[in-house]
């Protein structure tokens, strides 16, 4: 239970403090930067718990490479969903309005917008499998993790906002409605198919078998 609850807290403040610090400012970076330092900041504090996914698309990559049961894969997902509506819940109530919270969008081809967080999911879930998986890397796990998703963010937040986490942009778009809600399928889609061809590429041509994080220990 303690995994669960973990997750949910972890996917909270993810959407409740980068969201809400992405509401409030047109910098790409200080957004960017704001979702890796969230990120770090869980991993070092839930992250000897739960692993600190915070991330069903993370989940997932876990679970397809074997490091993670898939009866727990359900929990985590349902946990961080709540987590995200939780902390999209409090923001709305924080900031007297569901009109903007964050929520990811795209305004273009919906096909780029799928091919970008595709891309991006792939790269974020592809660096996660590959710097969990080296004992040595233990003590920049979290760093690594957290610039990697400020980089991605970097790249993406032009094109669709930058989601490569199902959780993340489903919590936003309930409140938000309209656009966010009726887009968010790709924000859905995208992530899970980026995250398992991120699992394919590390099983089966970067799998290194020294890997230490296995949560079913």
């Amino acid at each position: 239970m303690k995994k669960y609850i973990a997750e949910f807290t972890g996917t909270l403040m993810l959407t409740l403090i980068a969201c809400g610090i992405a509401i409030t400012t047109l910098n790409h970076l200080v957004i960017a930067l704001a979702f890796g330092l969230v990120v770090i900041a869980c991993a070092y504090s839930i992250g000897n718990v739960s692993g600190a996914h915070v991330n069903p698309a993370v989940s997932l990559g876990f679970a397809l490479t074997g490091q993670m049961k898939w009866s727990e894969f359900g929990k985590y997902v349902c946990a961080q969903t709540l987590g995200a509506i939780a902390g999209s819940g409090i923001l709305s109530i924080i900031t007297e309005s569901t009109e903007s919270l964050g929520a990811n969008t795209y305004s273009g081809s919906v096909w780029i917008a799928l091919l970008v967080e595709v891309i991006l999911t792939f790269i974020f879930v592809l660096t996660i499998l590959g710097v969990t998986d080296k004992k040595e890397n233990t003590h920049v796990t979290g760093i690594v993790i957290g610039l990697t998703l400020t980089l991605v963010h970097l790249f993406g937040i032009h094109y669709t906002g930058t989601s490569v986490n199902p959780a993340r942009s489903i919590g936003p778009a309930l409140f938000q409605g309209a656009d966010a809600l009726s887009q968010v399928w790709v924000f859905i889609l995208a992530p899970i198919i980026g995250a398992a061809l991120a699992a394919c590429f590390f099983k089966y041509i970067l799998k290194n078998n020294t890997s230490y994080l296995n949560i079913q220990k």
